[in-house]
């Protein structure tokens, strides 16, 4: 019954995800592309708002961390120095009987398409043998297609860092430790993708690279397991519901000296929401290695010259924007009506406040234009007249919209206006100057 409870809450999510505007299926109208989304009105609105908070947090805040945003397409060569052609793999078998792809390695995870209620191994589905399978992608550069002109869609945004060090620790006259942030687009062609937004072949990177002596790898590797775990109690994410897992023996990546998960509780279980990595000196070594190009620094404090080691802080934007949608599903019976609010932080909420005029008349419309105007200047938000103000008040809340701003008879009389808060219901008076610094400080406070 849980279980059945559980996969109730992910449907009721992503069918109000594409009833409201936050996500749709790409190219529906063709019968769709698994596993790959179209972030509507709303969608994009959220996205929007939680990459800039996140670059607000990493870049325009701090004084020891820079900005980048590197090409998709890279040097072919980038790839094997990396060792993603090597060993960018995942274990995969095929079922002889459905012609069904999984990864070895989550088979008890999987479904059988014969038999959904069960995974391939409780079907005694009729598997090969596993291989190997490379998750990037392969395109070509130029008018021929041979061999010689194979380059990879980047399946992480971090190699984009590493290939630039030089260029923006010169540039920017930055010393270590220094950081560099980047947002973009990656690509893996997954196995098994699934779970919604969760896991996509197209999807969207938050890394940041800090860059540190070697000898102060622990005391780095820390501070960024702190911080990274309070930018989500930052954005109200129930705590609760967020622990951390270490990679143990087994698990570490062959770059990684030490590896920890932020991992969120969804309706399909724990899974990783993001991770914090110490790399050693490995990326830029081995760039270092392949281009003969000096990946060292001197450091006066320690009158030394070395590969600086790497702190690493990576989550997806896509994954972290399902965990705020799923964290704020809310479920409330309000007078035998079960209504839906979506509790989004004003942080990134898609639209910050509702304006809605009581009614069609006695200049209610005209004074409410002119606020949205007003208030539209510096905030993004919504002007709504149809229907009775409760039936507003719920499209709103739906929305993940944290205010409504009600203009009512007394607001020609005294200029103030209600201003509803969407979790406490409390109701409270204020100018439209008022109402902006309110909602600068719950937005940017």
């Amino acid at each position: 019954m849980a279980k059945q409870k559980k996969n109730d809450t992910m449907e009721k999510i992503v069918s109000l995800c594409k009833r409201r505007g936050f996500i749709f299926p790409s190219s529906e109208i063709y019968g769709g592309l698994i596993s790959c989304w179209d972030y509507g009105p709303l969608g994009s609105e959220l996205k929007r708002n939680l990459k800039n908070h996140w670059w607000s947090e990493m870049t325009i805040r701090r004084r020891d961390i820079e900005g980048l945003d590197a090409a998709i397409l890279m040097h072919p060569k980038v790839w094997e120095t990396s060792g993603h052609v090597e060993l960018f793999n995942d274990p995969m078998v095929d079922c002889k009987t459905c012609k069904s792809r999984f990864r070895a390695d989550k088979l008890e995870e999987s479904k059988c398409p014969n038999k959904p209620s069960k995974s391939p191994i409780e079907h005694n589905c009729d598997l090969t043998e596993v291989k190997q399978f490379n998750l990037m992608f392969k395109t070509f550069m130029g008018p021929v297609e041979d061999t010689s002109n194979v380059i990879y869609m980047r399946p992480e945004t971090a190699q984009g860092i590493y290939v630039n060090f030089l260029n923006v620790k010169n540039s920017s006259r930055q010393k270590i430790p220094f950081g560099i942030a980047q947002i973009g687009k990656a690509f893996r062609n997954e196995i098994t993708p699934g779970n919604f937004i969760f896991r996509t072949r197209e999807f969207e990177q938050m890394e940041m690279q800090f860059f540190i002596h070697p000898s102060e790898d622990d005391k780095w590797f820390e501070y960024w397991r702190e911080q990274r775990f309070a930018f989500y109690k930052g954005l109200g994410i129930n705590m609760d519901k967020l622990r951390w897992h270490e990679h143990g023996p087994d698990e570490l990546a062959h770059y990684a000296k030490a590896a920890y998960d932020i991992e969120y509780e969804y309706p399909f279980g724990w899974q990783e929401l993001e991770g914090v990595h110490n790399r050693t000196d490995f990326d830029l070594g081995r760039h270092m290695e392949a281009t003969k190009k000096d990946m060292r620094y001197f450091d006066e404090r320690f009158d030394e010259k070395f590969i600086p080691y790497i702190i690493e802080t990576s989550a997806g934007c896509d994954r972290t924007l399902l965990t705020i949608l799923v964290d704020a599903y809310d479920e409330v019976e309000i007078k035998g009506e079960q209504r839906v609010f979506m509790r989004i932080s004003p942080k990134v909420a898609p639209i910050k406040a509702a304006i809605l005029p009581l009614v069609k008349k006695d200049g209610m419309p005209e004074y409410a234009e002119k606020v949205y105007d007003e208030i539209s200047k510096k905030f993004k938000v919504f002007y709504d007249v149809a229907g009775a103000v409760g039936r507003r008040y719920a499209r709103m809340d739906e929305a993940g919209t944290p205010y409504c701003i009600t203009i009512d008879g007394q607001t020609l009389e005294d200029d103030t206006m209600t201003v509803r808060d969407r979790d406490t219901m409390e109701q409270t008076r204020m100018k439209t100057a008022e109402i902006i610094t309110f909602l600068d400080k719950q937005v940017n406070g």
